[in-house]
């Protein structure tokens, strides 16, 4: 064990603190109330859904993963977050006057209301399998720092954690999830300043040195511009998937939306959800610097860094952490890991239990729906979710990169949402045959790039990140076309 007792208080004090903070919620006015649990009454301040959409987005994928991305590469990530503007500007103007005007607190009733019951089945059960992997490799990110820190075993950390976050999410409900993220958000600023001063105050022959080195290596670079080769993550395989993964974030995540619905009004929400977005462009900049920086200690500290560790980049951050740092700082950034995690695993169980209620149990049993009935269903379906998430941390934790995982997995169980969601808005005359047609081609599509490939033996000409971008493409033109020949043939 390389953290001291200073440290371990600052990380106890985080923990204990923040979870009371979340469960008080739990004793005020509405802490019993399904509506309260979901929404927040609908009364929550612009300023903190913004602080709380960017620390939803942060989670440890960014904050561990990024870093570890680009020091074993370069800065191909941040192109994902160069499609931010794009999809807030988008999610500002159609997104959420949308939602605001929804008589439902679910992002999936309108697939109901332009498809049928099997488009809103098939979307809720796609985010909710999506989310829950989500919350997995978080888990597993966090417990991969917590075992350098504190020499605990990653499986008892991963456990222990997913319950601590369970009990504030259960008791506190959706208030809770959004002030908890609020302190959230300013822990990981801080934590990722101070990292990054540690960091350039360690660069031997000084930060111009480094960064010449950096630079000469193609540290910097964001990838091929080629608009040949896409079966690499070239700088267009990058954007044409973090253009749609944002998309789907900004426009159709329960997660996400239930936050525009939480404002107290349209305009309110409105800014909170493109400021969030934009806090983001800035805090992955952080992150990625702070990869480079790594690799830049690294070369300049030749066989410093053990061997085991380099070997897997998601632990090249943790260790700098535990080894490199003063003690307090050493904690204060163990801390803000933990925060950005907790504050991303919290949305995923308030949202889920929201999805399994409006979209399952009100439907399926709408004779028991009711208000005690709902509040302890939430609360149950939320131990469910935090069970199958700790399920899922336990399985990736052998996997060499983290991030690489993550978006794999996310290509492959956003299936078709995207696509499902533009269809339904934009293509007025495509029937319920039609979407399910155009959904299931949807499907084929990402199940061959992402295994299809592999199975065949065949180089890639496809990277497997644009299974979600060609997916979603021939979900709403076979949709758009097979309503346009119908018409055309009558």
């Amino acid at each position: 064990m390389h953290t001291s007792t200073l440290d371990l208080v600052i990380i106890a004090v985080y923990l204990i603190g923040i979870t009371l903070f979340g469960c008080s919620f739990y004793f005020k006015k509405g802490g019993k109330d399904a509506r309260t649990f979901t929404t927040g009454g609908g009364h929550i301040p612009g300023w903190a859904i913004a602080l709380s959409i960017f620390a939803t987005q942060v989670s440890s994928i960014s904050f561990l993963a990024l870093p570890a991305k680009a020091f074993l590469s370069n800065w191909n990530c941040f192109v994902l977050t160069l499609t931010i503007p794009i999809a807030a500007f988008v999610a500002a103007k159609w997104f959420v006057p949308f939602y605001r005007r929804s008589t439902s607190v679910s992002a999936y009733a309108f697939l109901e209301d332009r498809f049928g019951p099997w488009a809103r089945i098939y979307a809720s059960a796609c985010f909710l399998i999506m989310q829950t992997a989500r919350s997995g490799v978080i888990l597993f990110l966090l417990a991969l720092t917590l075992k350098s820190a504190l020499g605990f075993s990653c499986f008892w950390i991963i456990v222990v954690t997913g319950i601590v976050t369970m009990l504030y999410s259960m008791l506190g409900g959706f208030k809770a999830v959004i002030w908890a993220d609020a302190i959230q958000s300013l822990i990981l600023l801080l934590g990722t300043v101070a990292v990054i001063v540690s960091l350039c105050l360690n660069i031997p022959g000084g930060l111009g040195n480094g960064f010449r080195m950096a630079w000469d290596a193609g540290k910097f670079s964001l990838g091929s511009l080629s608009l040949t080769e896409w079966g690499i993550e070239t700088f267009w395989v990058s954007f044409l998937y973090g253009l749609c993964v944002n998309l789907q974030n900004y426009g159709i995540d329960q997660s996400f939306t239930q936050r525009y619905i939480a404002a107290k009004d349209e305009q309110s929400a409105v800014k909170s959800a493109f400021s969030g977005a934009m806090m983001y462009i800035p805090g992955t900049l952080l992150f990625v610097m702070v990869g480079t920086l790594l690799w830049m200690f690294s070369a300049t500290h030749p066989g410093l860094i053990p061997a085991e560790v380099a070997a897997q980049s998601d632990a090249v951050f943790p260790w700098y952490i535990v080894n490199r740092l003063p003690h307090g700082i050493s904690g204060l950034l163990v801390a803000a890991i933990i925060a950005a995690a907790m504050s991303t695993v919290a949305a995923t169980l308030n949202s889920g239990s929201t999805v399994l209620l409006e979209d399952y149990f009100k439907r399926f049993f709408p004779g028991k729906a009711g208000e005690g009935r709902n509040i302890r269903f939430l609360r149950s379906m939320t131990v469910l979710l935090t069970v199958l998430s700790i399920c899922v941390a336990v399985a990736v934790m052998n996997v060499e990169s983290a991030l690489t995982a993550w978006w794999g997995m996310q290509s492959v169980l956003s299936g078709g949402m995207l696509g499902l969601f533009l269809l339904g808005a934009y293509s007025k005359r495509t029937t319920s045959a039609q979407a399910a047609i155009a959904t299931v081609l949807g499907i084929l599509v990402v199940i061959f790039i992402t295994f299809g490939q592999r199975l065949l033996s065949v180089s890639p000409l496809i990277h497997v990140n644009l299974s979600i971008a060609l997916g979603t493409l021939t979900l709403f033109l076979t949709g758009w076309l097979l309503a346009t020949c119908k018409k055309q043939s009558k």
